[in-house]
């Protein structure tokens, strides 16, 4: 009889201890709605992308390279409603900056734009990484979009190089060599008979 009074009593003290105080989680609760709500309006204030083209090649790319123009299009449209949207927009830039890398123009197919292309797709994908964690760490977010932007504007300025460069006349006699120079070209021998003896 005490055995069955004890596990009886137990029983009952046991499901008195796992009754959640209603209270409480409704304090929990608010406290995580007010802390997601921070790292919103910080996220908000720090999603800032310069998506405007700040040179000539860059414009003018924008009309002929679809990718770039998409990639330019989905930075300028900053999300509003939610942690949620943000998340979204992440996954979608992370795939316009891939797509990037698959369709560079021939002119400027040239690995210092890939690496250019690279570097901006690294921040992009942290961004990502970062916004889908449970904990958002909303300052690094933000600096990863600071530095998104210093990334972008690199790019620009290479690609501006490039088109500079290429509109930079031979002299007389340059492109003869630079053939000299091209240590791939092969000299065929005039001379096959010359036999050197030691």
């Amino acid at each position: 009889m005490k055995t069955t009074i004890a596990k009886l009593f137990l029983l009952v003290l046991f499901f008195f201890s796992c009754q959640e105080d209603p209270k409480q989680h409704l304090v929990e609760q608010q406290n995580e709605a007010q802390k997601r709500e921070t790292i919103f309006k910080s996220i908000n204030q720090g999603w800032n992308f310069n998506a405007e083209p700040i040179n000539t090649t860059s414009r003018t790319l924008t009309s002929s390279w679809n990718e770039w123009r998409m990639f330019l299009s989905e930075l300028h449209q900053k999300p509003k409603s939610s942690i949620g949207a943000f998340q979204q927009k992440a996954k979608t830039l992370t795939k316009r900056a891939l797509d990037l890398n698959n369709t560079i123009p021939a002119t400027y197919n040239i690995p210092a734009i890939k690496s250019r292309i690279d570097a901006i797709a690294t921040k992009i994908n942290s961004i990502n990484l970062f916004i889908h964690l449970n904990h958002i760490p909303n300052k690094n977010i933000v600096q990863l979009v600071k530095e998104t932007n210093i990334e972008l504007v690199a790019f620009q300025q290479q690609l501006d190089e490039i088109t500079v460069k290429k509109q930079i006349k031979m002299e007389d006699g340059e492109g003869d060599m630079l053939r000299m120079l091209d240590t791939a070209r092969v000299i065929p021998s005039t001379n096959q008979n010359i036999i050197i003896n030691r």
